[in-house]
């Protein structure tokens, strides 16, 4: 009966949590799919440009999850034991930290635009629209940074409800403004992938200030911190923050940069190639954004479960996790084969970009499992044990060392085309799988923090 109701509890929390990270995700990512369409529409072009200058953007946001995750480890302990001081501060580095570091990306981003987007892409055109774009959309980074920072820590104290709301309605005000700024609708100049950026800015000024609306109108709120509380960590609590958090920065720093480098490599097949990485890329985060959910709700009940001081629930909640992501492999996969040519139907892409576009779908099916299998352990569990180490160097290398040397062998070596080296790529989470399984079972990686 205990064992029953362990399972009970472990499933309706998993609902609980996952479930509105998941609707994040889906609308995010749905989005994306749509203002991809848009952009899309323009030109083969103005898709990659954008494409490009989202490079940026992802190894922003991912280095920013990397420290909000890493520092999650902190919220959530403290949240199982009901310390509501520690979160404040805990709150008070990821907003001084965030501010910091969007304030040198965004500097740099803007001062050297041209030979960013040059690093993606030859064709003048595609740097020019690319310049256009991430110039207005690099103003948005400090924004975001906030917003990012009261998301994340909302899943590790399991209050999910609005924010998720916010969310979803900062994107469908992206998707519209979008909409009328990039064609001109409805009197509006015709802006084109200008009028992206500044749907990007205005929706992300609007989320920023709801989310800050209801953190300090709704009574009792944990983040609810005067300036003296956010900034009432000491230099301890700081450094062990960081002791966990900075090797989730560059592990998930190195992930966006490895996706960053791989995309260029796409680059050098041709524009073509970068338009069809693109949109292959959304789909297939579209179609795996309930792994997102489970990962995030593993870790925050791992989380919540050390900082009860229970080890042993850790260790049996990240293997129920393991077992919900083999069913789902099976299942997206199916999912994913079957609306690769709905989606390329969508695209008002040439014969040979079309015919490009459906097998790289077809491939990325192929990479869900490994892919999604090497994520969980080290997103959901290791990281939320506080094992932050191991899971960097593991990444590094699979990042650095796998995965980015087979995309330019294959490419610029070899020759071979755009969906033969998605595939290879994914020796890379094999090797992931075959690390961190272990480590998982050898329960190394559960530590209590706080």
């Amino acid at each position: 009966m205990e064992k029953l109701g362990e399972d009970k509890v472990f499933y309706k929390k998993m609902v609980i949590i996952g479930i509105p990270v998941v609707c994040q995700n889906l609308i995010s990512i749905g989005l994306n799919l749509i203002d991809t369409l848009m952009i899309g529409m323009l030109g083969e072009k103005e898709l990659a440009a954008v494409g490009a200058a989202n490079q940026i953007y992802l190894i922003y946001t991912v280095s920013l999850f990397g420290l909000f995750s890493g520092a999650a480890v902190y919220t959530a302990q403290y949240w199982g034991a009901k310390n509501m001081a520690g979160i404040k501060r805990v709150l008070g580095i990821d907003y001084m930290i965030a501010l910091i570091f969007a304030a040198a990306v965004t500097i740099i981003t803007y001062i050297l635009a041209p030979q960013i987007i040059g690093l993606f892409s030859k064709d003048e055109a595609v740097i020019k629209f690319g310049v256009q774009y991430i110039r207005i959309a690099s103003l948005s980074y400090p924004i975001a940074g906030i917003s990012m920072s009261i998301s994340y820590n909302s899943r590790a104290i399991q209050w999910l409800k609005l924010p998720t709301t916010i969310n979803a309605m900062a994107l469908v005000m992206n998707a519209v403004l979008n909409y009328i700024l990039i064609f001109g609708k409805f009197g509006a100049p015709v802006l084109g992938v200008r009028g992206a950026a500044i749907a990007t800015l205005t929706a992300r000024i609007f989320e920023l200030l709801a989310l800050m609306t209801f953190v300090y109108t709704r009574k009792e709120h944990p983040f609810k911190a005067t300036f003296a509380e956010l900034t009432s960590f000491t230099k301890a609590l700081f450094g062990n923050v960081m002791r966990t958090a900075v090797p989730v920065v560059f592990t998930e720093g190195s992930w966006a940069l490895s996706v960053a480098l791989i995309y260029a490599a796409y680059g050098k097949i041709g524009t073509s190639a970068l338009a069809v990485a693109q949109v292959a890329s959304v789909v297939c985060d579209l179609l795996q954004c309930i792994y997102f959910g489970v990962g995030n709700a593993t870790a925050m009940l791992i989380g919540e479960t050390l900082g009860q001081g229970d080890k042993e629930r850790a260790y049996i909640y990240g293997r129920k996790a393991i077992r919900i992501v083999l069913v789902l492999n099976v299942v997206i996969t199916a999912i994913m084969v079957a609306v690769s040519k709905p989606i390329v139907g969508i695209y008002n892409f040439d014969a040979e970009t079309s015919h490009l576009l459906y097998v790289s779908l077809l491939a990325m099916a192929v990479t869900i499992t490994p892919k999604m299998l090497g994520y969980l352990p080290l997103v959901g569990i290791l990281r939320a044990g506080g094992d932050t180490v191991f899971c960097m160097k593991l990444e590094l290398f699979a990042n650095m060392c796998i995965a980015v040397p087979i995309a330019y062998i294959g490419v610029m070596a070899l020759g071979l085309s755009l969906p033969v080296v998605m595939i290879l790529i994914e020796l890379s989470d094999v090797f992931r799988i075959v690390i961190s399984l272990p480590r998982f079972k050898s329960r190394k990686w559960i530590n209590i923090v706080i």
